[in-house]
């Protein structure tokens, strides 16, 4: 078989492939079902290849343990350094870091040089400025704060289209220290130059703030006998997992001022026998509730969800970590995947309960796979708010008791504050105590 036919045996194959409040108190919103939304939008062109090879490209940040930053980037260069020089003062550049260079190859498609590089100490709620390999454009970023009050931007299933760019623009207008994202970045799905435009897209917000992301199914791209998942993921999107003694890309964990946020992984085995399992357990014994009363937890299946796209995919995953996640006593549940937005009231075991984490799906952020626009009916009792809208959402963690949600959705360019809800931590409620009979049997057993 000659390469044209290859070829087109490739692409054929990959189109086919293709007092305190309560727990929590609502400030503004009710349903948004009834919402008119905007016609769908294209997918952008975007270019992905600097003015000279040795310039730097695509290039994000990432929390790497405490008081330090990782810094990653693409180089077409397969001779440019991996390092980085940075300082408080623009141009003025007082420290340096090397570090690691990888590539990757898949089916017809070579990938530049990918580029981690870690820096730090860095001191908190401080702007640095920061050049990578050598030369090229000065970029800066701010590090997040030491304590309260901290804010994360979160969006998940965000993709390359017209919407995509209309939420990133949104999150550009707010104030937030860390951008959180469960799962499904780039939609590449087999086509490997859809990571670079997607690297291009997000690059002047993921430069300048650290994205924490976990991967969802559009990150797999696996072919049965011939490539292995998450290969690409893994290459350009390196999360903390060894500095939180996790062996796998796909789970972690990591803290901002006084949070714990926990990424899990939908799609690595998560049973009882697992290594996900067993990390998992040992990171929520060794919490301390005093230092991190927050504890926050995303990926990428929701695990209840009211709308009829993807409904029970979560229900295996569900079974085996919920009782550990209740038992610790987890504050805020965040998934994407369903291409909605939904919040849902403290939950656990099917049912409401005041100790259980509050759910949030928030799978909208812009894909070209368009909005799950079908719900259930009559709505759960444990769903409060719901609508098939792009947008994006807000937390603002202000202090060790008290936070507030807000979702802002795509009005055209427009975005609008549509759901808003104050919410206590569990730690303020006396749902978190050692002595707690589930937490010893869970969390303290060998």
């Amino acid at each position: 078989m000659g390469l044209r036919a290859t070829r087109a045996t490739i692409l054929l194959f990959l189109f086919f492939l293709s007092s305190p409040l309560p727990s929590s108190t609502v400030i503004a919103g009710g349903s948004g079902e009834d919402y008119v939304r905007p016609l769908p939008r294209k997918t952008l062109s975007l270019p992905s290849r600097p003015k000279r090879s040795s310039d730097p490209q695509q290039v994000h940040i990432s929390l790497a343990g405490t008081q330090h930053m990782r810094i990653t980037w693409v180089s077409d260069d397969e001779f440019s350094r991996s390092i980085v020089e940075y300082g408080t003062s623009p141009g003025e550049y007082t420290s340096s870091s090397q570090g690691e260079s990888a590539f990757y190859k898949y089916l017809l498609y070579s990938s530049g040089k990918i580029n981690h590089v870690v820096i730090g100490p860095l001191e908190s709620s401080t702007t640095y400025f920061y050049r990578c390999g050598g030369q090229g454009p000065e970029f800066q970023f701010m590090t997040p704060p030491s304590e309260f009050p901290v804010t994360f931007s979160v969006v998940g299933d965000l993709g390359q289209t017209g919407w995509t760019k209309s939420t990133l623009d949104h999150i550009s207008q707010c104030k937030y220290d860390v951008h959180l994202l469960p799962g499904d970045l780039s939609y590449a799905d087999y086509q490997q130059h859809l990571w670079d435009s997607f690297g291009a897209l997000v690059q002047p917000l993921a430069s300048s703030r650290p994205w924490m992301v976990t991967e969802g199914n559009h990150e797999k791209e696996s072919i049965v006998f011939f490539k292995s998942g998450f290969q690409a993921y893994n290459a350009r999107w390196k999360m903390p997992y060894e500095e939180c003694g996790s062996t796998s890309n796909l789970y972690y964990s990591f803290e901002v001022a006084g949070v714990h946020i926990i990424m899990l992984g939908s799609y690595s085995d998560y049973d009882e026998n697992s290594d996900q399992y067993a990390w998992l357990k040992t990171d929520l014994a060794r919490l301390d509730r005093e230092r991190t009363p927050w504890l926050l937890v995303l990926l990428h299946v929701p695990w209840y969800n009211s709308n009829w796209a993807h409904q029970g995919e979560g229900k295996s995953m569900m079974a085996a970590m919920e009782p550990l996640l209740y038992a610790a006593g987890v504050d805020i549940f965040i998934a994407g995947h369903v291409h909605a937005y939904e919040r849902m009231d403290r939950v656990y075991n099917g049912g409401l309960d005041p100790c259980g984490p509050l759910h949030i799906t928030i799978g909208d952020g812009g894909n070209r796979e368009g909005l799950a626009h079908r719900f259930n009916h009559p709505k759960p009792e444990w769903s409060v708010y719901r609508e098939a809208s792009f947008g994006h959402g807000e937390l603002k963690i202000v202090n060790s008791t008290h936070a507030i949600w807000s979702w802002h959705r795509n009005d055209d360019d427009e975005s609008v504050k549509s759901d808003e809800v104050w919410i206590n931590s569990l730690a303020s409620t006396g749902c978190i105590h050692e002595n707690r009979p589930e937490y010893r049997k869970i969390l303290m057993s060998p």
